[in-house]
């Protein structure tokens, strides 16, 4: 039989993306191109493990903000409480890594306007994106709420402007570039708990 998308080469995987037998030129040319290729395709998961995203080092978003070294270990669960928004706002949209890159720009627009005292939101008009920057924003009032019951304020709005600023960054060292590439989302989906398995907003403020 005939590749499902070429028509020319003969097949030899099934992809889930088209629903069909493929060759493995199409497989490798038109992944997270042209094919929606679903998070546990087989032969995606395998790609990811040779794929070597090739972002331009002076395109890191915010190179001015200074991150500190020991951030991640420091604040590992208000970054998985995050990630998991995110994923939440992501994965039910069929969202791609360039969604988010937009709903993370919004975000720390609107908190760097914040440091600056003053309230501006910059939501994205992209709907993907914006439903993703409203799932953040909420995960963000929940932890403050959870602060307010229990009389401490221990996270500031500079806190979740790092947070922000980190995974902005992680996101474009990890984007592969592909028009429909998802590399960050399965990055945080293989590094946050379990849906049934929520991280409480209240863990990071005990």
């Amino acid at each position: 039989m005939a590749c499902a998308i070429c028509k020319t080469r003969r097949e030899k995987r099934h992809c889930p993306g088209v629903q069909g037998e493929i060759c493995p030129t199409c497989c490798g040319t038109e992944r997270e191109e042209t094919v929606d290729c679903p998070l546990d395709c087989e032969y995606l998961q395998i790609a990811r493990e040779h794929e070597v995203a090739e972002n331009d080092p002076a395109g890191v978003p915010n190179q001015d903000f200074a991150v500190p070294e020991n951030f991640l270990e420091k604040n590992l669960e208000l970054l998985t409480v995050l990630d998991y928004a995110i994923l939440q706002g992501s994965l039910p949209r069929k969202a791609i890594d360039f969604d988010v890159r937009e709903a993370l720009d919004g975000l720390v627009r609107t908190y760097k306007a914040l440091g600056s005292g003053l309230y501006y939101e910059s939501r994205p008009s992209n709907p993907i994106s914006a439903a993703i920057y409203d799932g953040v924003q909420q995960q963000i009032a929940e932890i403050r709420t959870a602060e307010n019951e229990r009389g401490l304020h221990k996270i500031r709005d500079s806190d979740f402007l790092t947070a922000l600023i980190f995974l902005q960054r992680l996101e474009y060292a990890i984007n592969n570039g592909r028009r429909k590439g998802r590399a960050f989302l399965a990055q945080l989906l293989g590094a946050v708990p379990q849906p049934a398995e929520r991280p409480s907003s209240s863990l990071i403020i005990s």
